[in-house]
């Protein structure tokens, strides 16, 4: 315990059920509290935690799903059980809000027993069955079964904006276990206490319902060398990835790489375009105003949901719109950013844009060390459609108004977008035929498209998706969010003329 009482991390791996301190070791570096010691990682102990994983796939590959049911649901307990310690070090690493830890927290439970409810069900398994045709002519037709089945294990690593959600017990790891997948976790070195303390909760779990130890494994820090060993390794299957487009393309471009490659899932986020249709704008622009700076600078703009680009026609009413803009926006105070070179990253990103010919500011002011505040820019869609570099994300609450002339430009910007994770419409009942000249184009871009709502906040359940073309997500076919994100961690097996004795139990 530390001299005010609190729970003093010990800094140490989670491998196989074993702590194991590593010989180098880093300093936390919170927003505020005090900072720790954590072992560093190393390809050593990568190969350690990946043979781990692949003994203990043999077993768990093989169990139950009422088994891993009561897996999923002993680690959102555990998780619960350590509520107090998990929202305090959170606060301290990361420099949220409580509020937000404990509803993460909440949603990493809930997403954990939401998962642990769908496998009892049996809808992943996706099972079906061609009867023999013995008599069949010109050939008789076997007897075919066919099921989902796990892949084996899989790297996830931890994001540096969910410290719960998308990190050591999120929603990747939530995913593959449910499907009978061992897990190796990269933990993030922004907050490496949180990640303790909820990888104390999983293997309790694991321990009290008597599975095998390489189910689960942390490890912390590392350099870039302990992220190549870990997606290069021969036991891992399939990545889950949260975070940079640089760094997720790194990575995806290893697992393409390897003498056998395997998929890697990354969620590289976007800018999340907002289109405001004229009579939605002259009917209530500046209660979408309202609404659009409240989710732009929602936790610091630290979502990859964030609205940051919003199209709005030239004239008066989108320059009222401008307006209430920037009046709700300048009054949003400083907000203290996840880690120092995010905040770093953020001003170059407004650097970047304010080079541009064509780009005007609206709203600006100073930031702290570690502290953002709202900047607001406008510009063309001629202007827009001119410099690729507009298109990028900004990671924090900044907002480019892009002022475009008439629906005809709004299309052509809406096809010179790239992948999204989300693509919103604001419109009234009488913008309802460029709305539906628009959903066609926005189908193609967004993997998730919204009406009259603003992207972040991502709800989880059966029906939910969160990913989309390249480059909001490297695997457009699949999501990290929702029931579905199971279906990465799966493949098919089809079983000809099998007796039921060898059959999986799932089809027994």
């Amino acid at each position: 315990m530390s001299d005010d009482g609190t729970r003093k991390p010990h800094g140490k791996h989670f491998i196989a059920g074993k702590l194991i301190r590593g010989k180098e070791t880093f300093r936390s570096t919170p927003a505020h509290g005090s900072a720790h010691e954590f072992s560093i990682g190393t390809p050593e102990l990568v190969d350690r935690a990946c043979k781990g994983a692949e003994e203990a796939f043999r077993s768990f590959g093989s169990s139950t799903r009422q088994e891993r049911s009561a897996l999923l649901h002993a680690i959102a307990d555990e998780i619960e059980a350590r509520a107090g310690a998990i929202t305090l070090i959170g606060t301290q690493e990361t420099g949220l809000p409580q509020a937000r830890l404990e509803g993460e927290r909440g949603r990493t439970s809930g997403q954990l027993r939401l998962f642990a409810e769908h496998i009892l069900s049996g809808n992943h398994l996706d099972s079906r069955h061609d009867a023999a045709l013995p008599e069949r002519q010109p050939l008789p037709r076997p007897d075919l079964k066919v099921v989902q089945r796990p892949i084996g294990p899989v790297a996830v690593f931890g994001a540096s904006n969910f410290p719960l959600a998308f990190s050591t017990a999120g929603g990747d790891t939530a995913a593959a276990l449910a499907a009978g997948c061992p897990v190796v976790v990269k933990g993030h070195s922004a907050h490496p206490g949180t990640g303790e303390i909820v990888a104390e909760a999983i293997c309790a779990a694991i321990g009290k319902c008597g599975m095998h130890p390489g189910v689960f494994s942390l490890i912390q820090g590392g350099r870039r060398d302990v992220g190549t060993t870990l997606v290069r390794h021969s036991a891992i299957r399939a990545v889950g990835f949260t975070g940079s487009l640089a760094g997720g393309r790194a990575l995806f471009d290893l697992c393409a790489a390897r003498p056998e490659p395997i998929p890697f899932f990354g969620e590289l986020g976007s800018v999340n375009p907002v289109f405001l249709l004229p009579n939605a704008v002259r009917s209530r622009g500046a209660s979408i105003a309202r609404g659009w700076s409240d989710s732009l600078s929602l936790g610091a703009g630290q979502f990859c949901t964030n609205p940051g680009l919003v199209m709005v026609d030239a004239g008066p009413d989108g320059d009222a719109f401008v307006a209430s803009s920037q009046s709700a926006l300048a009054s949003v105070g400083p907000q203290t950013m996840l880690t120092d070179g995010i905040a770093d990253a953020y001003r170059g990103g407004r650097e970047r844009l304010v080079a541009i010919s064509g780009v005007r500011e609206v709203l600006s002011s100073a930031c702290g060390t570690r502290s953002a505040v709202p900047f607001l820019y406008e510009t063309t869609g001629d202007t827009l459609l001119a410099n690729e570099a507009l298109w990028e994300e900004v990671f924090g609450p900044l907002g480019l108004i892009v002022r475009t002339d008439g629906p005809e430009q709004m299309e052509e910007v809406a096809w010179a977008l790239q992948g999204q994770l989300t693509a919103t419409l604001q419109m009234d009942e009488a913008d309802t035929e460029q709305g539906r000249s628009l959903m066609p184009i926005l189908e193609r871009k967004a993997g998730r498209i919204l009406v009259n709502g603003f992207p972040t906040g991502v709800e989880v359940a059966d029906a939910m998706v969160h990913g989309g073309p390249y480059p909001a997500s490297t695997n457009f076919g699949h999501t990290s969010v929702g029931t579905l994100a199971i279906r990465r961690f799966l493949r098919p097996v089809c079983y000809q003329n099998v007796p039921g004795e060898l059959l999986p139990l799932d089809l027994a």
